[in-house]
C-alpha cells in the first residue's frame, strides 16, 4: 500500500514539499503467489521412457541355449562403431564380425534377414553387447532398432571374452 507522509517544512514563501515513501510489501507478496501459482499450474516435461521386457518375478524356466543361427549379436563399441555376427566361439574372426553404422535402415535389415535366416523363427533372439567404451546414445539407438523389427526376445549382457578379443584385433 502507497503511503504519503506529509512534513511541512516552515519558510516564508516556499512551496511544501512532501516525502512520499511506497510500501512494496504487498507487492512481493503478489510476485510469490503468481510464481506459486504458475508452479503448480505448469505442465513439467515429462520423460521418454522405453519399456524393457523384463522377465516375469518368480521361479526361473531351466536355462536354454540359443542356437548360433537363431540368434544375432551386436557389439557396441567406441566411435560410433557397431559390430555384429551370427557365429559361436570356435567360428568367430575377424571375417565373421562385420561392421555396420547406426542408422536404422540397416540395424532393422540385419536383424530381419538374421531372422529369415533363422531355423526355428520362435526362438530368435537379439543380443546387445556394450563394450566399455560404447555410449548411451548408441545404446538407445540399438534398442529402438529392435523396437521397431518388433522382435520380443533380445537381452543385454557383457561382451564375452573371445569376442572382446576379435574385436580388440579389429579394432586396433
Amino acid at each position: 500500500m502507497a503511503e504519503i507522509i506529509a512534513q511541512e517544512k516552515q519558510g516564508a514563501g516556499k512551496q511544501r514539499k512532501k516525502q512520499i515513501r511506497v510500501d512494496m510489501t504487498p507487492m512481493v507478496d503478489l510476485g510469490f503467489l503468481l510464481i506459486t501459482f504458475f508452479m503448480f499450474t505448469t505442465n513439467f516435461t515429462k520423460p521418454n521412457v522405453m519399456d524393457l521386457g523384463l522377465p516375469a518375478k518368480g521361479p526361473q524356466p531351466p536355462h536354454h541355449f540359443v542356437k548360433d543361427k537363431n540368434q544375432v549379436t551386436f557389439i557396441l563399441g567406441k566411435d560410433n562403431r557397431v559390430f555384429y555376427h551370427q557365429s559361436n566361439q570356435e567360428e568367430l574372426n575377424k571375417n565373421n564380425l562385420k561392421e555396420t553404422d547406426f542408422s536404422g535402415i540397416n540395424i532393422t535389415k540385419i536383424i530381419s534377414e538374421a531372422y529369415d535366416n533363422a531355423p526355428a523363427k520362435e526362438n530368435f533372439t537379439i543380443i546387445i553387447e556394450p563394450t566399455d567404451d560404447a555410449n548411451y546414445k548408441n545404446f538407445v539407438d540399438v534398442l529402438d532398432n529392435v523396437a521397431i523389427s518388433k522382435k520380443e526376445r533380445y537381452g543385454v549382457t557383457d561382451i564375452k571374452p573371445w569376442e572382446k578379443k576379435v574385436y580388440d584385433e579389429l579394432t586396433k
